[in-house]
């Protein structure tokens, strides 16, 4: 972390190809190598007073500049920047040239030179122009929260689809960062090829090579959906429900994964500790097997651009028959972390209101003390007994276990809207038929005949009905 602002010199086609490194046409993306492990950083909350509000006609949201601070350390100490301080700067106006007022500008100057600073996160989205006259003045690299939030996900993803998505959102970022950034690349160049031809401006070369690197990454991600896509028609065909988990990152659900799965889904106390989608299949109570997805967390002020390359990702919660909104209830920053994942949902086309697929699960009780458990169980418990039962919220510690079985026969019963019970009796000794109806439906009940049949209570719906009135003959099930 010793770059000088001349070293922002850099044309944007240098630093470009030293992230994409091509060989035999598959390129290994880099994160941003200038943001090194321990560099002494500075965060910074440039946030809108209440007056500062009303002049900018935005309305203020249900989270204080303290907590909104705290996030943006978390997402700083998310990728083991070593953090020196963190502070609040109110803004009563946003300036267009440095987002912060000029003596803060100066008195930040002057905080980055005594304590030898590198680096200087900016909770906020910055312009070209913003970043590049704040490295000057501060005579330190600047990142904004896109920035530091890609640069996060590029250092998670793992599967090829994750760092393909994290790569075209990151260019695009880039290519954004090109516009009025860097003078020297308004001088005209000559050349051929991908050298840019004659009267091709740097800038322009630069943004065409970050354009067709985009458009490669496009088409595999093309190729890569079609391959979900077989995978998810073969599970339609089996077919299992799909139940998928989403939430606020870091409110616990890979762990509530891990316990529901019995897998072991890296679940850490971090931000963005998941990025790659992760399904399993599970069994219900009464044998119905689900399939179970894990999915990236929310964030507020999530890049546009990491939404619409996430999109694909996030297939699984769009086609859904069941979504746990996972909400870290110990958090006390949970409603503002509820409206964030409900923008999203909303933005994703769900409407996260409706009561015949969402399931509000309430997690980390085990990190409550025991008054404000007693009274979240107690809101659960009369929630679940009035007249909109499908909205209330399942109180549950996926560290503990706790709540989890109650959990599992909510899921059931929301899967069941559109199932049927039905009786049938099956004749003594079908040992193999009653294997075969456990494998196929979900048996709520036994009891022995004085003939020796069996008398079976089951649920089933829609392809699972046919298969069994094919299997047992069209009068085998009677409505319960």
């Amino acid at each position: 972390m010793t770059d000088e602002p001349n070293d922002m010199a850099e044309t944007a086609g240098q630093k470009v190809n030293g992230r994409l490194r091509v060989l035999k046409g598959k390129a290994a993306f880099e994160p941003e190598k200038a943001i090194a492990t321990a560099t002494r950083t500075l965060v910074i909350g440039p946030y809108l007073t209440r007056h500062g509000m009303e002049a900018a006609r935005t309305t203020p949201g249900l989270r204080s500049p303290e907590a909104r601070l705290d996030e943006a350390v978390g997402l700083t100490q998310a990728i083991d920047l070593l953090i020196v301080g963190a502070e609040i700067a109110p803004l009563r106006l946003v300036k267009p040239a440095t987002y912060l007022g000029g003596g803060k500008v100066e008195e930040i100057a002057k905080r980055i030179a005594a304590e030898e600073i590198g680096l200087v996160m900016m909770d906020c989205a910055l312009s070209p122009v913003q970043q590049r006259n704040l490295e000057q003045a501060f005579k330190a690299k600047v990142i904004d929260r896109t920035g530091l939030i890609l640069e996060i996900f590029g250092r998670r993803a793992s599967t090829k689809e994750g760092r393909l998505q994290v790569e075209l959102a990151h260019l695009s970022y880039q290519k954004s960062r090109l516009v009025r950034s860097w003078t020297h690349l308004e001088r005209q160049r000559g050349g051929f090829g991908f050298l840019g031809g004659p009267g091709e401006t740097q800038i322009e070369t630069d943004r065409r090579l970050i354009q067709e690197r985009m458009s490669r990454i496009e088409r595999d991600l093309e190729e890569v959906k079609r391959t979900r896509g077989l995978h998810r028609a073969s599970r339609d065909k089996v077919p299992y429900p799909t139940v998928a988990l989403v939430g606020y990152t870091n409110a616990g659900k890979s762990s509530l994964f891990n316990r529901l799965t019995r897998a072991e889904v890296l679940a850490k106390d971090m931000l963005f500790a998941t990025l790659d989608p992760t399904t399993r299949a599970i069994e219900l109570p009464h044998g119905l097997k689900v399939v179970l997805s894990d999915t990236v967390g929310f964030i507020s002020d999530l890049p546009t651009q990491l939404v619409a390359a996430f999109r694909a990702t996030l297939e699984d919660v769009i086609l859904a028959r069941v979504i746990l909104h996972v909400r870290d209830i110990a958090n006390p920053d949970s409603d503002a972390q509820d409206e964030d994942v409900r923008q999203v949902l909303t933005d994703l086309g769900l409407d996260p209101a409706a009561a015949g697929r969402v399931i509000e699960v309430w997690n980390k009780a085990d990190l409550l003390d025991d008054a404000e458990r007693a009274r979240l169980a107690e809101v659960s418990a009369r929630r679940q007994g009035g007249a909109d039962a499908k909205r209330a919220p399942m109180l549950v510690s996926a560290i503990t276990g706790e709540g989890i079985e109650t959990l599992l026969a909510a899921i059931e019963t929301r899967l069941a809207d559109d199932r049927q019970s039905f009786r049938m009796t099956l004749p003594a000794g079908d040992g193999e038929g009653l294997a075969w109806l456990y494998r196929e439906a979900e048996v709520l009940a036994r009891e022995n005949a004085k003939n020796g049949a069996l008398r079976i209570t089951l649920r089933a719906g829609g392809e699972a009905v046919g298969r069994i009135r094919r299997r047992f003959g069209e009068k085998a099930l009677k409505p319960a």
